[in-house]
């Protein structure tokens, strides 16, 4: 594999931009290595800037569902861009992009649209406080809910890739309303709802954890929440930055029935381009300015391309088929690897809720950060790098997830397999 103007490029933007990435996992750090300069993408197919073509299971870390560049995606954001590329005014396309979200998600009855996860988790959280008055927040042991500050504590995302427990630069004021517990510990999670419901305005959790790798819930976690929640007067936050629309049209909550008051959105829902939104009950919403007190903004909030990127996107997924051929794909290839693993001895742990899969080089199940960690990253770090040069594109990272699109094709599995296969032997 030739990587000579990948390494030329990644000496020079290291002079340029902090460990030469704009986001940290991007730097291969996890893994060992210089990352790769990629030029171009289609379908499911990376090419990078010295000529290599890959199989894509990164997919932008979630976004490229329908695959990169969709012929009807790039014809409608190109007609979108000559008329402009942001307007700072309301548009048609926002109204219609509002309309399609809050007849997908269960729970959303109103939805503001924001530039990025980050910024749409940010903004719940505001408005959860607003609404009940409270300052404290839950949140889960790995989950990863964007980089404010008083969301950094035992996150999951680059925070575990890199190693990094809390983030410096945060006062421990900002993180002393947070509360954390182990994901899908029922019982730790009731003793502190017992013990501080009174100053919780929030449990944040991302439905199926997707940043320490893919963990899904347990059996009755999110009901129980759900129950828990409702029994103290503490609003329910999912996090589905990641899973909106990806394990459902209608995200994890309508997958497991079960509803929040809040929900936070992004990566799909732009297609690609940068988005976020959140939304939930009119009741709530509504302390959201111009309409209520609680102030948030944004120059760039329902960007027209972003938006129109979105738009085709979902309408795309609401074709008969669209979900179930993501799972069959997703299924196969998870068997393959499964048994490919089986085969030459090694230990290997799965996870996969629809087309996220979770790969953990570990023995017994892998339930919480806790055992998500106890995987063997120097194995992860053989198998991405051997895998990477038979021309199969995994995260640069233990602890983040794969996904597939609707432009894999059985063709891609099971080269990925058979790849796997012949590098599983080596370990």
């Amino acid at each position: 594999m030739k990587t000579t103007r990948s390494q030329k490029l990644f000496a020079e933007a290291l002079r340029f931009i902090p460990g030469g990435v704009n986001s940290p996992v991007r730097a291969f750090l996890a893994v060992g290595g210089q990352p790769l300069f990629i030029k171009r993408a289609k379908g499911s197919r990376l090419y990078d800037v010295d000529g290599n073509s890959f199989i894509d299971y990164v997919l932008s870390w979630g976004p490229m569902i329908l695959g990169h560049a969709h012929p009807s995606v790039v014809k409608a954001v190109a007609r979108a861009v000559t008329n402009s590329t942001s307007y700072g005014a309301p548009t048609e396309l926002e109204v219609r992009l509002a309309r399609m979200i809050t007849e997908a998600v269960p729970s959303i009855e109103e939805v503001r649209l924001v530039s990025s996860g980050t910024e749409a988790v940010m903004s719940a959280i505001r408005l959860a406080r607003a609404y009940t008055k409270r300052d404290g927040i839950l949140k889960f042991e790995g989950c990863y809910h964007g980089h404010s500050d008083y969301l950094l504590a035992k996150a999951g995302s680059g925070l575990a890739t890199l190693g990094i427990p809390d983030c410096p630069g945060v006062p421990a004021d900002f993180t002393r309303h947070t509360l954390t517990a182990p994901f899908n510990d029922v019982r730790t999670t009731q003793q502190l709802i017992l013990e501080h419901h009174r100053e919780l305005a929030c449990i944040i959790v991302e439905p199926i954890a997707g940043n320490m790798g893919v963990v899904p819930p347990g059996e009755e976690f999110l009901a129980t929440l759900r129950t828990l929640t409702e029994a103290h007067g503490i609003l329910l936050i999912f996090d589905e930055v990641i899973t909106g629309f990806r394990v459902h049209y209608g995200g994890a909550q309508a997958l497991y029935g079960v509803r929040p008051d809040l929900t936070c959105l992004g990566k799909i829902i732009g297609g690609g381009l940068p988005v976020g939104a959140y939304g939930g009950k009119r009741e709530i919403m509504g302390l959201v300015a111009p309409a209520g007190p609680v102030y948030q903004a944004g120059t760039l909030s329902g960007n027209p391309l972003a938006v129109t990127a979105g738009i085709e996107t979902l309408t795309k997924l609401q074709a008969p088929g669209v979900y179930k051929k993501l799972e069959q794909r997703a299924a196969e290839l998870a068997e393959g690897l499964g048994a490919a693993a089986k085969k030459a001895g090694v230990p290997l742990t799965q996870t996969r809720v629809g087309s996220m899969l979770g790969v953990f080089f570990t023995k017994g199940p892998v339930v919480d950060y806790a055992s998500a960690k106890r995987s063997d990253t120097q194995v992860y770090a053989k198998f991405f790098h051997q895998m990477l040069e038979k021309g199969i594109y995994f995260a640069p990272s233990q602890f983040e997830a794969a996904f597939l699109s609707t432009a894999h094709t059985s063709e891609d599995i099971e080269h990925t397999i058979k790849s796997a296969d012949a590098v599983f032997k080596t370990l």
